[in-house]
């Protein structure tokens, strides 16, 4: 069982989870190994070099994926995906669902995600970005779905664990929070704050902002 694992503060809750779970060390130590950014995991999922992780959700879409109720939500804001004014068009090599989404609302500039754009928010100040998740949200009325835990198999033991997780309130220790903020160079107050814009749960309305970011997508690769 290989599980790849985001190794972005978007997903520090699960991974605290994780590190309490009842799992084998073994298991444990595959997870640290196989960790990488959303589009790595992406093909590392499609070749069936890992089992399971939380993928890029339009990578999701593949109909050999199978998918669970969690994912990576921006609530509205979500500061860690933008796209910077007045720069010239770049995709981030990191992520498939954020460039597809800069596409869809039209956004050119060059595109940021992750642990390395929450910092450029922090430090630039929020007028130098167009942060993808709340104009998603002002054009919709929706959250917006980043990423989607999706599998290929061992999926009774995710399912067990995923509903595990989504039943339970979080808490990050201290020295967690202090082990982040110094490889991140991000302070424990402002990853605190950050992850107050983010949810996992996929339920109903993160569902219909799937499919319309799906179709939407769609719309616009036909059109070309």
């Amino acid at each position: 069982m290989i599980f790849g694992k985001i190794d972005y503060l978007n997903l520090l809750p699960f991974h605290v989870f994780l590190k309490s779970a009842p799992l084998s060390s073994q298991i444990k130590k595959a997870i640290e190994f196989k960790k990488g950014v959303p589009s790595k995991l992406n093909r590392a999922l499609n070749a069936r070099k890992i089992d399971a992780a939380v993928i890029s959700s339009i990578a999701s879409k593949k109909a050999n994926l199978k998918k669970l109720n969690f994912g990576i939500v921006a609530k509205k804001d979500v500061k860690s995906v933008l796209v910077r004014k007045n720069s010239a068009p770049k995709p981030d090599p990191a992520s498939a669902s954020s460039n597809a989404l800069a596409k869809v609302l039209k956004l050119n500039g060059e595109v940021i995600i992750g642990d390395r754009a929450l910092k450029a928010y922090l430090s630039d100040g929020k007028e130098c970005f167009y942060d993808l998740g709340q104009i998603w949200h002002e054009k919709t009325n929706l959250p917006f779905v980043f990423g989607r835990f999706s599998y290929v198999k061992n999926g009774s033991f995710y399912k067990k664990l995923v509903a595990k997780f989504l039943q339970k309130n979080v808490k990050i220790p201290n020295y967690i929070l202090a082990q982040y903020a110094k490889s991140r160079d991000i302070s424990e107050q402002d990853i605190k704050w950050y992850l107050k814009f983010i949810s996992y749960k996929i339920g109903p309305k993160e569902q219909k902002s799937l499919r319309k970011f799906f179709k939407e997508h769609r719309f616009l690769r036909e059109v070309k």
